[in-house]
């Protein structure tokens, strides 16, 4: 039976989310963020904010939650070319996919993951990833996830789960997911102090949170707050 965890954590509204979803779930959890020179580096400082929150906010979740670990990834800026580590504009490649896309970041992210998972003896690997409302990186796909869970356990000789609990269900979904965990007063926290927008704008605040409105990470999310409260659900 698991019981230990380490979320993926950068701040933002999906691993929040995934966060919360961790803490109802196992007995010890720790979070892990990057640092790899992008240009929402904003959202580290957020995430700050985000777990000083959730911890006031909910003591029965502060008695659970552990470490939290930033790793120096600048590495990954240095090596990528894209409108999340350089300033050019958003657009999409003749590959199909968007320059947003950062090559090798999902697989770099759980390699070291789970070596800090290794070493702090956490058991599950918690990623905010999904293959719904998604820019169609494929690094966030459900076989990617099944493939890097295997190299990893067989790497590290340890039985790893890597858990995705936003896979299969939408930004719409996701609210709702968060609706579910902490109630109204999880929704406000992620609409005041978590994260999403590439362009890093803390400026302008919507009612799905703050963000430039035009980045694909905005759109995504103030649809999937639009659908949310179509259904019925009460507004921040």
């Amino acid at each position: 039976m698991h019981s230990t965890a380490l979320v993926l954590f950068s701040g933002g509204q999906d691993s929040t989310t995934c966060l919360a979803h961790a803490l109802t779930k196992y007995q010890r959890v720790e979070t892990v963020a990057f640092d790899y020179r992008q240009r929402h580096s904003v959202e580290l400082q957020a995430r700050l904010a985000v777990l000083s929150e959730m911890r006031r906010e909910f003591p029965a979740w502060e008695a659970k939650l552990g470490e939290d670990h930033l790793l120096d990834l600048a590495v990954l800026g240095q090596v990528s070319e894209t409108s999340l580590t350089r300033d050019m504009a958003f657009q999409m490649e003749s590959s199909g996919l968007p320059n947003t896309f950062v090559p090798g970041r999902n697989l770099l992210f759980l390699t070291l993951a789970a070596a800090l998972a290794y070493r702090r003896g956490l058991q599950v690997i918690v990623t905010g990833v999904c293959e719904t409302d998604f820019s169609g990186y494929p690094d966030c796909r459900d076989d990617t996830m099944k493939a890097m869970q295997l190299a990893l356990s067989l790497g590290m000789d340890r039985r790893f789960l890597i858990e995705t609990p936003l896979m299969w269900i939408d930004k719409a979904a996701t609210w709702q997911l968060a609706y579910d965990l902490g109630g109204q007063a999880l929704v406000e926290l992620i609409v005041e102090h978590s994260h999403t927008c590439y362009l890093g704008e803390r400026q302008q605040r919507h009612p799905w949170g703050y963000g430039c409105g035009q980045c694909p990470a905005c759109e995504l999310r103030a649809r999937g707050h639009q659908r949310w409260l179509e259904a019925g659900v009460p507004s921040p």
